[in-house]
């Protein structure tokens, strides 16, 4: 199985591509997309809409697994990213992708076993876990792995629950 894990942003979309092969997990591909704060909003949303589109036309996920956001008071942020949230959902179902949403606290507890991980807890797992010789930077990446090996569990569930093993 190949999982896209998704870090979503407006000025930055961390991406991480993660496949299980028995019981070994491994780095496919993964990066960022940064987008200039320069720019308009809908021209930003099409950077990451190309980008996106064309790394999932080349590497062929199975499941987009993608994190879910809670934000406090400024609603301009919150606002922006949901709407590049809205454009990574549009590339997942043209391209007939499986969408998994997590929380916060279902990534560390599915990478760290436990739902109150830190951050540099959670980044020092993804490179265990991968066997990566260093934590992925900038940050937006490594939690993008993470949600992609959360991702994997949790969609396993998810299809064993619909009886699709």
């Amino acid at each position: 199985m190949l999982c896209l894990g998704i870090d979503p942003g407006i000025g930055r979309v961390g991406f991480g591509f993660v496949e299980e092969r028995g019981s070994k997990l491994s780095s496919v591909n993964y990066g960022c997309i940064d987008t200039d704060s320069h720019l308009m909003v809908q021209d930003r949303l099409s950077l990451i809409y190309e980008e996106l589109k064309n790394r999932v036309k080349t590497i062929r996920p199975d499941v987009l697994a993608m994190e879910r956001l809670f934000f406090g008071q400024n609603l301009t942020t919150a606002e922006n990213v949901w709407q590049a949230r809205g454009v990574i959902l549009l590339v997942a179902a043209q391209e007939e992708l499986p969408v998994v949403e997590l929380t916060p606290s279902e990534v560390k507890m599915a990478v760290c076993g436990y739902g109150k991980a830190s951050k540099s807890q959670v980044q020092e797992m993804v490179r265990c876990i991968l066997s990566l010789e260093s934590v992925p930077k900038p940050d937006d990446t490594a939690d993008a792995l993470a949600v992609a090996i959360a991702g994997i569990s949790i969609f396993k569930v998810q299809r064993l629950a619909e009886g699709k093993c």
